[in-house]
């Protein structure tokens, strides 16, 4: 058995609420986490190549964390703007992208992590606009876990589902945490970033890190959860 911290941040191409795109205080937002496990999401940008809007290399030098890197990724932090960023010591196994179907394009990023306790799968996602692409999205995600072999799973990301119940039925059988309001940074209203615990993992605290850089920085405040995994 082991002890994490995961944490989600939707970091907004790292455009803070002053108008200014700032990655440095991004990233010190994050290290204030002191999270194993991180899912971003809009950690890069939108247009074009989709360039990092988080430098792989601010968070190498900056941090003790490294960005998971895949084929494909390019210019990128991440896979549609989902980027996972793990504490060194922690190894990804295996790393793949899920197309997910909606009216715009949208992707989760699946990560299968080496540690000390054993295995872990982390799926980054940043859901649609409309309840019914997020409801296909979870399907599409449930369906692509399906196919892999069994695994302590956490799903974690921006849902953005302003409902606390409806939405995310297709998640049955994961503990969703909804740890506050997140969004939006200015007046936290929505609890649109979630973390969703699978079989083997159990909640032992969670949290929003409301500061005041983190309501510079971006529009949504980071989530956290303190969890025990349980080997498979």
């Amino acid at each position: 058995m082991s002890r994490l911290r995961l944490a989600s941040y939707n970091v907004h191409k790292c455009l803070g609420t002053d108008g200014r795109r700032r990655p440095g205080r991004v990233l010190d937002v994050v290290n204030a986490l002191g999270a194993d496990i991180v899912a971003l999401q809009e950690a890069d940008r939108r247009m074009g190549p989709r360039p990092a809007a988080l430098p792989r290399r601010l968070v190498e030098e900056g941090s003790d964390l490294l960005a998971v890197e895949a084929e494909g990724f390019g210019p990128s932090l991440g896979f549609h703007g989902n980027a996972v960023l793990l504490r060194r010591g922690l190894a990804p196994r295996e790393v793949h992208g899920i197309e997910l179907p909606g009216l715009e394009p949208r992707g989760a990023l699946m990560v299968e992590v080496d540690g000390a306790g054993g295995p872990l799968r982390v799926v980054a996602v940043h859901l649609g606009l409309r309840r019914r692409d997020r409801v296909r999205q979870i399907a599409a995600i449930r369906a692509a876990l399906a196919a892999r072999a069994a695994m302590p799973t956490v799903v974690m990301g921006d849902f953005n589902e302003w409902s606390r119940l409806k939405g995310i039925e297709g998640l049955g059988g994961y503990e969703v945490l909804a740890p506050g309001r997140s969004f939006h940074t200015l007046h936290p209203l929505g609890h649109l970033d979630r973390i969703a615990l699978g079989e083997g993992i159990a909640m032992r605290d969670a949290g929003v890190t409301d500061t005041a850089l983190a309501r510079r920085a971006s529009d949504h405040l980071p989530v956290w959860a303190d969890v025990r995994v349980s080997a498979a």
